[in-house]
């Protein structure tokens, strides 16, 4: 009886350490610009619109790490690092949920569903080239509703990543910003492919500047490295040709959501991640 006890607890700890997930050296965590959404193939669970061609999974197989986990999903918000998201089929797990004392790097996108990125998106289409429709949603009596919105994200953005050094001490972590949705210069767009009024491309430009500058400064305060997507992508903006651009469009051409990265543009970002967890 006694050695027939051992032998049942010895299974049974056999039987909980294969149930626990493995350590993972590099994880993803984000949003949709981390996922991938509509980018093929897609991939479980399929509610978080994920691609095994994101910039992760990209970057995965040239950091030389044995263990990858992708947590990221798309619509994520702060506040999905640390309760799950209802997406349908779904929910997500948290996303910290898949560090671990033994990640040694973490790659993140976050703060755009926070200041509402849709919303505005939608809120922008303009049905003509000419105006500035969306500017004049925003800014009104004295304040600049979309400003306001990224200066209250920015300290639950420096909480994510004071959360990742807490779950995951010896992680090099790196803060992926937006890569450009509008071109760099000028007022003129691609209206209708890019529906936005001329006289809202600078103000959503400077927008767009503006919240990754905020992820800029709290990646400098919280001890995580700046992966600059942005910078890279300025001339492969949404507004160039299929097979230059990095960003589609509200009217794709290429196999990726609206306003989001294609293919080419998770190509670029997995070379930065790459160099910058080896440097």
């Amino acid at each position: 009886m006694r050695i027939a006890g051992r032998a049942a607890c010895l299974a049974a700890i056999a039987a909980l350490m294969s149930a626990s997930p493995a350590a993972a050296d590099y994880v993803a965590l984000g949003d949709s610009y981390a996922a991938g959404p509509l980018i093929p193939a897609q991939i479980q669970p399929f509610g978080c619109l994920k691609s095994s061609n994101n910039y992760a999974h990209l970057a995965a197989p040239q950091l030389h790490q044995p263990a990858f986990r992708d947590a990221t999903c798309s619509g994520a918000e702060t506040e999905d690092m640390t309760a799950p998201q209802n997406v349908t089929p779904g929910p997500n797990p948290p996303q910290f949920d898949s560090l671990d004392a033994d990640t040694k790097v973490v790659t993140f996108n976050i703060g755009g569903n926070d200041i509402g990125f849709s919303g505005i998106a939608e809120s922008c289409v303009s049905a003509s080239p000419f105006g500035s429709k969306c500017k004049s949603t925003y800014v009104h009596d004295g304040r600049d509703e979309i400003s306001e919105r990224i200066q209250a994200t920015a300290p639950k953005v420096g909480a994510v990543i004071q959360g990742i050094h807490q779950r995951a001490p010896l992680a090099r972590v790196l803060a992926v910003n937006y890569a450009a949705i509008f071109p760099e210069r000028g007022v003129l767009g691609c209206w209708p492919q890019l529906p936005i009024a001329a006289g809202d491309i600078p103000y959503l430009r400077d927008k767009q500047k503006e919240l990754n500058a905020m992820i800029a400064t709290q990646a400098a305060a919280n001890g995580a490295t700046l992966v600059d997507w942005y910078a890279a992508s300025i001339g492969h903006d949404s507004c160039k040709p299929p097979g230059i651009r990095w960003v589609e469009p509200l009217v794709p051409a290429n196999a990726a959501a609206p306003a989001h990265p294609n293919l080419l543009g998770m190509i670029g970002a997995s070379k930065l991640v790459v160099a910058a967890a080896g440097s």
